[in-house]
């Protein structure tokens, strides 16, 4: 059978994450396995590369499917997109891969985006798409506070009780804060890149971070925190409004060609 990996681009905000659940609830991997069916009658399962939370969007996702049949990757593309319509999700590209590629066991790196915004302005456009709080924060001391993450660590302290990793022991790559101009305010995006991460340490990560810029922390008590490997030591955890998965890394990019 045939393996096609594909980009895929999405608003987490209508569905209940990436995973497949009960019947009844809309879930990208649910959304996009109903399309496929449309496309070839019966069952579909597809695997990505990182199954995202509910109302956690995506501009990056990487997923693969077998098919029964030969199909062409830009037209098979866009037969994906007409099935799901009205859906916010997207097939950016499709590409016949190995059979032994694996969206989720070949992936070598995994890349995240968090925009915060702070004003005092409700959010509009970005409504659902950023994390807004009230008031400007201190930039530098977030990022002082992020230099504590960035290695190989116990991240206990980040990670959901509900995570089902076998070891919370992570390499973190990239942490790394921007200040961009905002609309009556200020927007920070962090960046966070590693191979693999823990259930909610991204948002525990960005929630601890917002607390060190609003100065409620001090940058050295992410490190005190990390060091305790107690959940309880946690800043709170941020929404999901704000993240997005932005892209996957492989051996050989199936998607170079974009």
């Amino acid at each position: 059978m045939p393996r096609y990996a594909m980009l895929i681009d999405y608003d987490g905000g209508p569905f209940n994450g990436w995973q497949r659940q009960a019947a009844g609830q809309l879930t990208v991997q649910s959304a996009i396995e109903a399309a496929l069916a449309r496309l070839e009658p019966g069952p579909h399962t597809i695997a990505a590369a990182g199954r995202t939370d509910s109302g956690v969007h995506a501009t990056g996702q990487v997923a693969h499917c077998d098919l029964a049949k030969e199909w062409d990757p830009f037209r098979l593309a866009s037969a994906l997109n007409a099935h799901l319509r009205p859906h916010p999700v997207s097939v950016l590209a499709v590409v016949k891969v190995a059979e032994d590629f694996h969206a989720r066991f070949s992936a070598r790196e995994r890349r995240y985006l968090f925009r915060l915004v702070a004003r005092r302005a409700p959010a509009t456009h970005d409504m659902g798409r950023v994390w807004r709080v009230h008031s400007p924060l201190d930039v530098d001391a977030m990022r002082a506070g992020a230099a504590h993450l960035i290695g190989k660590h116990d991240f206990t302290t980040f990670r959901s009780t509900n995570c089902q990793a076998a070891s919370p022991v992570k390499t973190l790559d990239e942490v790394t804060v921007a200040e961009l101009p905002y609309p009556a305010g200020v927007e920070y995006r962090f960046t966070l890149r590693a191979r693999s991460f823990l259930h909610n340490q991204v948002r525990s990560i960005v929630g601890t971070l917002e607390r060190v810029g609003a100065g409620a922390w001090t940058p050295n008590q992410v490190g005190v925190a990390l060091e305790a490997a107690d959940r309880q030591a946690c800043g709170p955890v941020s929404p999901p409004d704000g993240l997005y998965m932005t892209g996957v890394g492989y051996p050989v990019d199936p998607f170079a060609w974009i």
